[in-house]
């Protein structure tokens, strides 16, 4: 005699109320359009956090903390990138710039899961000029 075949698992946890799922795909969104001037827009790791915050900061919460800190981490590794880019002149930057590179790929890409895991997540190296 076979035992029975076990039926499909369920997802563990509570189902996602659809506001809350909205709620975490609008902070996850702001962290991945942080990830945009990979695609060649032009301070888009600024331009899209800065977006998305403005436009619903006041309907979620969780995007207005983590539309602020995408946000902030677009200012600073701006930052970053410009005292990389300067820094090649003295050489020091051959290494800087690719580090400023993986990090900001890195850490934007963590952001956006953990957003989308319902996390209020805190970049690293982030300078908090928007509170």
């Amino acid at each position: 005699m076979q035992p029975p075949i076990p039926s499909p698992q369920t997802p563990s946890g509570p189902a996602l109320d659809p506001q809350e799922k909205l709620a975490r795909n609008w902070a996850m969104a702001c962290h991945l359009a942080g990830l945009s001037a990979f695609i060649g827009l032009p301070l888009g790791h600024i331009l899209g956090p800065l977006l998305i915050w403005l436009l619903k900061k006041d309907e979620f919460p969780v995007v207005n903390d983590q539309g602020r800190e995408a946000l902030n981490f677009g200012i600073t590794i701006t930052i970053a990138y410009a005292v990389a880019g300067l820094s090649v002149l003295v050489f020091v930057g051959i290494v800087a710039l690719p580090l400023v590179f993986i990090a900001h790929l890195v850490w934007g890409i963590t952001a956006a899961m953990r957003a989308s895991e319902g996390e209020t997540y805190r970049y690293p190296f982030n300078i908090r000029f928007i509170n």
